[in-house]
């Protein structure tokens, strides 16, 4: 035993000289990160050897991986080869499994949205959903990866979830066929003389498929098409790419998003190049609680420069940048946060989200519990935002008591567009909901 800790601990300062962080002078007596890296090669020993059943050295490692980059923020994480592979799928529109977008919240998965004409979506799973369980194990604790591989499976196949909601007193059970996922699928249809195209999510084929859609809607509409209503909501965002392309089809020119991280060296700025696809006709942006991320890059680069006029409620407020790093040969990959968003007028995304131009609601989010609402500020370990300007609480506009809406925000939307005054009432001031 002795001997094999002495061999593990010659290679540990062998990793830490090859990282740079050990001076070739440096004796056994000093502290830093190689005393520290000593601290886990004696961890990594004591836990191959005398755990109650054998494990395998790729199974600590990356289990020690996952705890040191999942602990920094909800948003890092480690991604073996497998989990790597996946992630590679989604990006490109399609996968195996249920359809819904997690986040990890209290050693539970949470419901950031389920994807739209998906299994989950079609069963009733909602934002702000708990997963307790998964084909009635405890997931408790459990890594964010490692419960997203379990959802996953074969189109056909089932999969029962545990799930705990807000007002319901007891936990229940929902039982998922999987199907095949078209991730971010971009959907669009003419109402009346009004484009609305509903973009899901940022994967490869996003702004292809705006562009697609702006101009088969110009052809069932006419010369006579009296603008756009573009739906983000529930939109949990996806490829940085994607949403500065989706917002140059948008635009005439200036900046789109700002990224800032640790160094000054690290800021990177992306303009629009110029050329609006819909020909200058007005745009409604549709967001809610669940718009997050590229999503909101696109909300705010057309609200900064007055583009569009943005409806709905507060967005989700995920505001940092995550790189994927590959770890070399069959290694798997970091997800790791390295900067910020920032609108064009400079505001910082991040745990503040979007404020709507026109607060909207769709009936019944300004008596949801603060809790059931998602937000980034709400989640254990998220990167604090920079302070925001003060904000002016506006009233929140609702449906009118008694008068039935299929789809409250977007009656508003097109009425907005037609120059009308929404049936509605005044309800609570805005926050950040």
């Amino acid at each position: 035993m002795k001997k094999v800790a002495l061999v593990a601990l010659g290679g540990v300062a062998g990793f830490a000289l090859a990282l740079g962080l050990l001076p070739q002078a440096q004796g056994a007596q000093d502290t830093g990160p190689y005393r520290q890296l000593d601290l886990f090669s004696d961890a990594f020993e004591r836990v191959r050897a005398n755990y109650v059943r054998p494990v395998q050295d790729t199974e600590l490692v990356n289990a020690a991986i996952q705890g040191m980059v999942s602990n920094l923020d909800p948003h890092s994480s480690y991604m073996d080869a497998k989990s790597y592979n996946d992630m590679q799928i989604t990006t490109k529109g399609q996968f195996g499994g249920v359809g819904i977008e997690v986040t990890q919240e209290d050693g539970l998965i949470k419901v950031i949205s389920p994807i739209d004409g998906t299994p989950a979506a079609k069963a009733g799973i909602k934002s702000g959903d708990r997963i307790a369980g998964i084909d009635g194990q405890s997931i408790a604790g459990q890594p964010l990866n490692e419960a997203i591989d379990k959802m996953r499976g074969p189109e056909g196949s089932k999969v029962t979830l545990t799930i705990l909601r807000e007002g319901e007193k007891k936990p229940f059970d929902v039982t998922l066929q999987r199907a095949v996922v078209q991730v971010d699928a971009d959907t669009w249809r003419k109402e009346g003389d009004i484009g609305y195209i509903r973009l899901p999510g940022f994967n490869e084929q996003t702004a292809s498929g705006l562009e697609k859609a702006v101009r088969d809607l110009k052809k069932q509409i006419g010369p006579g098409i009296k603008g756009y209503v573009i739906d983000l909501r529930n939109n949990p965002g996806g490829l940085l790419d994607q949403a500065i392309q989706v917002s140059d089809d948008l635009l005439t020119g200036g900046e789109v998003v700002s990224t800032r991280g640790r160094h000054p060296e690290d800021t990177q700025r992306y303009d629009a190049k110029g050329g609006d696809i819909t020909d200058g006709k007005p745009i409604v942006v549709l967001i809610n609680a669940g718009t997050a991320s590229a999503s909101e890059i696109v909300s705010g680069a057309l609200q900064d420069h007055k583009r569009a006029t943005i409806v709905g409620m507060t967005s989700f407020g995920k505001g940092s940048v995550q790189t994927i790093i590959p770890l070399g040969e069959g290694g798997g990959a970091l997800r790791l946060t390295t900067a910020r968003y920032y609108t064009p007028s400079g505001h910082s995304i991040q745990a503040q989200g979007i404020i709507p131009d026109i607060a909207v609601s769709q009936g019944d989010e300004t008596n949801i519990p603060k809790i059931a609402r998602p937000s980034e500020a709400d989640l254990p370990g998220h990167l604090v935002g920079e302070p925001a300007a003060k904000k002016i609480n506006a009233p929140v506009v609702q449906p009118a008591p008694g008068k039935k809406y299929d789809d409250f925000q977007l009656s508003y939307a097109l009425d907005l567009l037609h120059g009308k005054m929404t049936v509605a009432a005044a309800g609570k001031s805005a926050k950040a909901d």
